[in-house]
């Protein structure tokens, strides 16, 4: 048959770098569904559901061995699968991706650098100078994104003033207001209520000298302007966010907040309701979890309160305890 016939098609590699592609007939596809369809219905539970598991990249296991050492109570054991896990994820390049097949993505390989050496690995490693070059090519810690500085800025390597303001009162605006929580999406508003009370407290952990990342900085840290950059063009959505920003980080010197204590209520009953009983974790999505975790000891719960140990044994919940390949 030849090959612009309308009975076949062509299928992309699994693998984007082999450049390689498929071809199959009528029979073949048919095949291939019936095959997909009998894998699915063995899986299928016998209530009727289906359970599978998200494979996701070292970042996790990244930003839990960071939670770690700010908490200041480190699972050793725990800690080691996780440096493993994100070893064994380590690129030819020196550095990590967010996705199978993909590149080295800055985001990811901050967070895993910073851990194996929070961890204890020594940045004069071969695979950790690798790494640190690899780093240093994509630009360093002034490129990663907002959630990964805020992740930097609680174990002190990267200036609050420079992530962007969370007011903790937007949980008090109407619903009619032109910004309200509910206006989100469910996973966004999970993830910012959280961070909202982080943002309030700015809870810090200071770090040695020889567990820090000044070496990811390219310019070094030193009188430098980590402000997001603005567009060229005057008038764009980004430039109007980032003058908002700059307007509620004037408004956050003012030492007078009169809303502020009942919002930071408002906030810790919202999230509060959302991860007791009857409820797997706040939203069920690892980032709001691993805030919500971080926004309950800010607010003073000691690790005996139950709202905490169900948060804790939650986010524990989603650990896949594989002895070949922790995640």
């Amino acid at each position: 048959m030849a090959t612009n016939s309308p009975n076949l098609i062509s299928l992309p590699s699994a693998r984007p770098e082999t450049g390689i592609s498929y071809t199959a007939n009528d029979s073949q596809i048919a095949s291939a569904i019936f095959q997909a369809q009998e894998n699915l219905l063995r899986q299928q539970k016998p209530d009727g559901h289906w359970c599978g598991e998200l494979f996701v990249d070292s970042t996790l296991c990244s930003d839990y061995v960071l939670y770690l050492h700010w908490l200041g109570e480190v699972d050793r054991d725990l800690q080691e699968r996780c440096t493993q896990h994100i070893l064994q994820r380590q690129l030819p390049d020196g550095g990590w991706n967010i996705y199978f097949g993909g590149p080295s993505e800055i985001n990811a390989s901050v967070k895993a650098y910073f851990a194996l050496k929070l961890a204890g690995y020594s940045a004069d490693l071969p695979f950790m100078r690798e790494a640190r070059a690899n780093i240093l090519r994509l630009g360093g810690v002034p490129r990663v994104n907002t959630f990964s500085k805020l992740y930097l800025a609680l174990l002190g390597q990267f200036p609050w003033k420079y992530l962007p303001t969370i007011p903790v009162e937007m949980i008090l605006l109407p619903t009619w207001a032109p910004f309200h929580i509910y206006k989100m999406s469910s996973w966004s508003r999970a993830m910012l209520v959280p961070l909202a009370i982080i943002n309030h407290f700015k809870p810090t952990r200071e770090l040695p000298g020889e567990k820090q990342l000044h070496e990811l900085y390219p310019l070094g840290t030193e009188h430098k302007d980590f402000r997001l950059p603005r567009d060229e063009r005057t008038f764009t959505w980004r430039n109007l966010f980032l003058r908002g920003d700059d307007a509620l980080k004037m408004l956050h010197r003012i030492p007078w907040k009169p809303f502020r204590r009942l919002a930071l209520e408002e906030a810790e009953r919202w999230m509060m309701e959302r991860i007791g009983d009857g409820s797997d974790g706040l939203a069920t999505v690892y980032p709001a979890m691993l805030n919500a975790l971080i926004a309950l000891h800010a607010l003073g719960y000691p690790n005996s309160h139950p709202a905490l140990a169900k948060a804790k044994k939650d986010f524990e919940g989603l650990f896949v305890n594989d002895p070949e390949d922790f995640r």
